[in-house]
């Protein structure tokens, strides 16, 4: 790759930027060279201000580094061409189209703009070819791009459903998820409302689950995307877990399909990363668990470095459905992890800097 392209990662202090930054220490494709969080942590010692939470504490790329501008001028004299975005979704609505039009390659893991047209909604070993909507923002008049990862629900549940797909097809979907508390951020859910408890809603969730799903498993036609025409209903919940999403998962196939032939398409299933054996890719993205009672998430949820999605309970159930229930680490496959992988894509790929 010779020289790795300077990045920048900007809302570094929340749990998916600090899941960013481990993810970069040592990376071969990208140097980080600035890191950002609010304005007013600007021109702070990085490792100090970022208040860090996820064990081991902060890479040691860290020491001396301070905080910069979350700016595209500021960006631009710390020699930053490619941008990791964990910005709240308000934030991100405004700066990422600025960075965009100034030049920047921007990979996002807000959700501002994952369903609009020209935006590629990217899970590496499902949708690569998707990369391609971005050429379409230059009629926005942006030098740059912008590239979104899915919802942490959404990228775990499309890598487990892609092998079914190409194996059979795909009518209807239902799934019901018991969501990580991490999935809020780290100040999303108040003790006292998880701690012994279940909450059987997550605003704006299921329709992000439905609606993305559909995107990220449509097909390119002539440039345009054209969504997948399955039906998927979702019920999202939360529960006292740290990290890691399970999800239920009931489906039917445009072809009768047995649970043996399922387990043989998820096991054996490899993707475009895993072809160009990309950094962050798992040699194995997909795993069976033959375990009555796997995945679980204290068991299961770093499997392949926290991209792998673990699978279990494969069945056929009356009325033509088959289930499965479905594990993905949601900070990492499911946000910062995928997000990392698609700039990896569009690198080898031919589309970068």
């Amino acid at each position: 790759m010779g020289d790795r392209v300077r990045a920048a990662v900007l809302g570094a202090s929340g749990l998916v930027g600090q899941v960013f930054l481990r993810l970069l220490e040592g990376h071969p494709y990208f140097e980080v060279a600035a890191v950002a969080s609010s304005p007013g942590k600007a021109g702070l010692d990085a490792a100090e201000a970022i208040d860090w939470v996820l064990p081991g504490g902060p890479p040691g790329y860290l020491e001396g580094m301070r905080m910069s501008r979350p700016e595209p001028g500021a960006l631009r004299a710390e020699g930053v061409e490619l941008v990791f975005s964990a910005l709240p979704s308000q934030a991100a609505a405004e700066l990422e189209p600025a960075l965009a039009r100034e030049g920047f390659e921007v990979f996002s893991n807000s959700s501002n703009m994952r369903l609009d047209p020209d935006i590629p909604l990217v899970n590496g070993e499902v949708n690569p070819g998707h990369l391609a909507l971005a050429e379409a923002q230059r009629e926005r008049g942006w030098r740059g791009v912008v590239v979104k990862n899915p919802n942490c629900t959404t990228a775990i549940l499309t890598l487990a459903l892609k092998p079914i797909v190409d194996a059979a097809g795909l009518r209807e979907v239902h799934v019901a998820t018991m969501q990580a508390i991490s999935g809020a951020g780290r100040r999303g859910v108040p003790g006292y409302g998880i701690v012994d408890n279940i909450i059987p809603h997550i605003p704006g969730e299921e329709g992000k689950v439905e609606a993305e799903s559909r995107k990220i498993l449509g097909s390119l036609r002539g440039g345009r995307l054209e969504p997948a025409s399955f039906r998927i209903a979702a019920t999202t919940t939360r529960v006292p877990v740290l990290e890691g999403h399970l999800e239920v998962v009931y489906l039917k196939t445009a072809r009768p399909m047995e649970p043996g032939e399922a387990v043989e398409a998820l096991e054996s299933y490899r993707g475009i990363p895993q072809e160009l054996g990309l950094p962050t890719a798992p040699p194995k993205p997909l795993r069976v668990l033959r375990g009555e009672d796997r995945p679980q998430p204290r068991l299961d949820r770093a499997a392949g470095g926290g991209m792998t999605v673990s699978v279990g309970r494969v069945e056929a159930k009356d009325g033509g459905w088959l289930r499965m229930v479905v594990l993905g680490h949601n900070l990492v496959r499911g946000a910062a992890g995928a997000a990392l992988l698609a700039a990896e894509l569009w690198l080898r790929r031919g589309g970068g800097v």
